[in-house]
């Protein structure tokens, strides 16, 4: 699992950084990758990655402001042109489905893929896809704003198998009753212990992503414990008037949602075109005094998120 920011900046692209896009990979879990956002030239940015447009089977949109979706219409052709055959559904507020359809129609565009939209209104569970499932969440923000939630089953500990291997234990279909911890009894009388042979649970990872808001209780509920906070910082540590004047988040209150939520990780992205690096350093540097595990992170970053051990929690 890792997190690819294609664009962490607002309003308008700048220099130094394109606008909303975030993918989450999932290939190793479940041959996906999740887009989060598709600001103005996201498929540029994809372009300087490994990234598979085909891949791409999700897109989950936080809300209807330009800088978050103008980029679709022109990714969801291409998809076409680069092999793109699956079903894509996009998951978004209610508009988003008249927004693509006509951008579609208007330019003569068609689609080699069926496209499916589930627009949403209201909190709670939007989707289970295998181990994960993605929960929805209103924000406050000057247009419906929403963040999601994507929680992770926790994983069964891994079969030992180079130790069966040594003690002359064949593979088999007794290797699923030891994986199993089952109590187990070999031709040749040995006993074997089936929990002896199998690693700790690792526990699930839980992602927040959040679309654009001010500080708001909701955003505690979908961080909660979460391992990885995306949050937005549109504006510096100081510049609580202007960002509630535009529906927009401090760094600094951004952190404060963190360390209130008991997160392992702050992500910040969004930044204001004002900002320049050295700006964004010192913006850090006092985001980092209220919560130390925080990093800002620039276009093409990308982020592993490792699993745990469930016995390193407790």
């Amino acid at each position: 699992m890792e997190l690819l920011f294609l664009g962490t900046g607002s309003g308008v692209p700048s220099k130094q950084r394109n606008v909303s896009s975030l993918a989450l990979k999932l290939l190793d879990e479940i041959n996906s990758i999740w887009l989060f956002d598709c600001g103005e030239a996201t498929q540029h940015q994809i372009l300087k990655t490994t990234l598979k447009p085909r891949k791409i089977n999700k897109i989950f949109i936080t809300h209807m402001h330009g800088d978050h979706i103008f980029g679709l219409p022109g990714f969801l052709s291409s998809r076409s042109f680069q092999g793109g055959e699956d079903q894509l559904t996009i998951y978004g507020p209610k508009g988003i489905k008249g927004y693509v359809l006509s951008s579609l129609k208007y330019s003569g565009s068609y689609l080699q893929y069926p496209l499916n939209f589930v627009e949403f209104e209201k909190n709670g569970l939007l989707l289970q896809e295998g181990p994960f499932k993605v929960y929805v969440d209103r924000l406050q923000h000057g247009v419906p704003s929403y963040g999601f939630r994507i929680e992770e089953a926790d994983h069964e500990g891994t079969l030992d198998a180079e130790r069966l291997k040594e003690l002359d234990i064949p593979p088999g279909p007794i290797y699923a009753r030891i994986k199993n911890k089952e109590t187990v009894e070999l031709e040749d009388g040995r006993v074997i212990d089936g929990a002896e042979f199998v690693g700790p649970k690792q526990k699930g990872r839980v992602i927040t992503i959040l679309g654009d808001t001010v500080k708001h209780p909701n955003s505690l509920t979908l961080a909660k414990e979460a391992d990885v906070l995306v949050h937005e910082a549109t504006f510096a540590p100081g510049d609580e008037a202007m960002a509630r004047q535009y529906n927009h988040s401090t760094s600094t209150q951004a952190a404060q949602i963190a360390k209130e939520a008991g997160v392992g990780q702050l992500l910040l992205n969004h930044f204001s075109s004002r900002y320049m690096y050295k700006d964004v350093q010192k913006i850090l540097r006092e985001t980092r005094k209220i919560f130390s595990n925080t990093q800002a992170m620039s276009d093409l970053d990308e982020l592993e998120i490792p699993l745990k051990r469930v016995d390193d929690l407790e």
